[in-house]
């Protein structure tokens, strides 16, 4: 099949150019049909859109940007109520939006998130060639998120902590971490052969992975030892507790993938969707006159009910 596919395409070529039609190889148009030239030019003309940076209305069908942020550790607080809360603290060190993609161009509507800061020589050529050609400071971590048109903002635009509201919730995606090479019990939690009465060598052992007659062998997918963590997982439905705007913190209820120092995904959960009246859309944008030093923590609303006097 590769020598007909190979025939096909130096036919159509062929055929384009007998054609007049034009002979570039970076069509991005999902068409059968190749566009002739002043298709193409048309096309030029209306995806030079103007994006502005500014509020919009949300509807229920709007997906806003996510965010990136460094897992600062966990510790515990307790509320006004007395309830102890697990809390995960996370750092969202100067997003900014580094790339926009359109419908127009690439076919999608994304915004290239950029976190933290990186000097030119610890970076390839291509990635410094990237950020020169959007003019964007050098980042240390990017991560594209999928948005709907109407959340398209233009690049540089900064995404701080109030990005997020106090009391919604949100899934956060990072690495877990790496525990190496591990055996049957620790990884699955499989209870091991019997610690006495004979057995020997065996204590911590899966047993047997097969079985004697057909099909005699051991099936795909296997619970059986091998490297344990360091995969990519989504914890889903966290609950944002404060947030710190003077210092871009977010405290969040729960524990987060990843080790301290790592970086983790923010977005707006897809099960427990946030009201939308109460989200900043399609981000915060601040005030010229806002000094950050004087702003407090904002905390989520507990309610006016105590939960322990509260009949069942």
């Amino acid at each position: 099949m590769s020598w007909a596919s190979r025939g096909l395409i130096c036919r159509l070529r062929l055929f384009s150019i007998s054609d007049g039609l034009t002979t570039t190889p970076n069509w991005r148009f999902f068409s059968a049909q190749p566009l002739r030239v002043d298709e193409l030019q048309e096309n030029s003309s209306s995806s030079s859109r103007v994006i502005e940076a500014k509020s919009r209305v949300m509807t229920p069908n709007s997906k806003r940007p996510g965010a990136i942020a460094v897992k600062c550790g966990m510790t515990a607080l307790w509320d006004k109520w007395g309830a102890r809360l697990p809390i995960t603290i996370l750092h969202m060190d100067d997003n900014i939006v580094s790339q926009v993609k359109t419908p127009e161009i690439e076919g999608i509507s994304a915004l290239q998130i950029g976190c933290g800061h990186k000097k030119e020589k610890h970076l390839t050529k291509p990635e410094v060639g990237h950020f020169r050609a959007q003019g964007v400071p050098m980042k240390r971590k990017l991560r594209e998120f999928p948005v709907t048109e109407d959340a398209l903002l233009p690049v540089g635009t900064h995404i701080g902590v109030r990005h997020f509201v106090p009391g919604q919730f949100v899934d956060v995606t990072g690495i877990t971490r790496g525990k190496g090479f591990q055996g049957g019990m620790k990884r699955w939690g499989f209870k091991g052969m019997p610690a006495s009465h004979g057995a020997s060598l065996s204590h911590r052992s899966i047993g047997s992975t097969g079985q004697r007659d057909a099909p005699g062998k051991v099936f795909k997918g296997k619970k059986m030892p091998g490297r344990m963590g360091g995969k990519q997982r989504t914890v889903k439905n966290i609950w944002v507790y404060k947030i710190d705007p003077a210092r871009n913190l977010m405290w969040v209820k729960g524990q987060v993938p990843g080790a301290t120092g790592n970086f983790v995904f923010i977005k707006d959960s897809v099960f427990r969707k946030p009201d939308i009246s109460t989200l900043p859309f399609p981000t915060y944008f601040a005030p010229e006159d806002e000094d950050l030093s004087e702003l407090e923590p904002l905390i989520a609303d507990l309610g006016d009910t105590d939960p322990f006097m509260a009949a069942d």
